[in-house]
């Protein structure tokens, strides 16, 4: 995806990179909002903003779980639908819509191939606050830090320049997976702890 959409392959495609990542953006962070928003109010449905000290440890255990089970990947494999965004949008449509479609679906987190727990730890999050503007605001935070890397495509002028970054990507694979592992089980312990802190005030 990040090797489809940058300067080189837009410029081929005669189509304006500004303008597709700029689309990407937008509705990776729409999809966020609104899969976030719709989760918040199930959750509200469910009585989960009554919860108190219990969401926490749901959320806390869920993140725990998830590093766990990020840490033995492949070895224990994700629930998923085992599908991508379609490339051959790249050849059929403009860019701010190609852009547009791909960013809404991988801001909707679950409509594409899921790669990590994180992505399930941030659902739950917003099915835990039980209210659709505070799931809606999780799923806008989750969809807007996704499309992210997307930008680190800015500078890329040669064909030379992408096939080194994609060997940066590479080899940063690791140090992500680790950085995602640690997120979810800071967030797992924060969790835990704000829950016994609950319950012991």
């Amino acid at each position: 995806m990040l090797s489809s959409i940058s300067p080189v392959g837009e410029a081929s495609r005669r189509q304006r990179w500004t303008v597709t990542v700029t689309a990407y953006l937008v509705a990776s962070a729409l999809g966020g909002t609104l899969i976030g928003g719709l989760l918040g109010g199930i959750g509200g449905l469910l009585g989960a903003g009554s919860w108190g000290a219990w969401s926490l440890v749901v959320l806390g255990v869920a993140a725990l779980g998830g590093a766990a089970i990020d840490a033995t990947q492949p070895a224990v494999a994700l629930p998923s639908w085992r599908r991508q965004v379609d490339e051959g949008w790249l050849m059929t449509y403009r860019g701010w819509v190609y852009g547009a479609g791909y960013g809404f679906q991988l801001g909707a987190a679950v409509v594409t191939i899921v790669t990590s727990a994180i992505t399930y730890a941030a659902l739950l999050a917003a099915l835990l606050t039980g209210h659709v503007v505070l799931g809606a605001l999780v799923g806008f935070t989750f969809g807007s830090v996704r499309a992210v890397p997307l930008l680190l495509m800015g500078g890329i002028r040669t064909p030379h320049a992408l096939q080194e970054l994609h060997r940066r990507l590479d080899a940063a694979t690791g140090t992500v997976t680790v950085a995602s592992i640690a997120a979810q089980v800071v967030v797992g312990l924060v969790a835990t702890a704000a829950a016994t802190s609950a319950v012991l005030a």
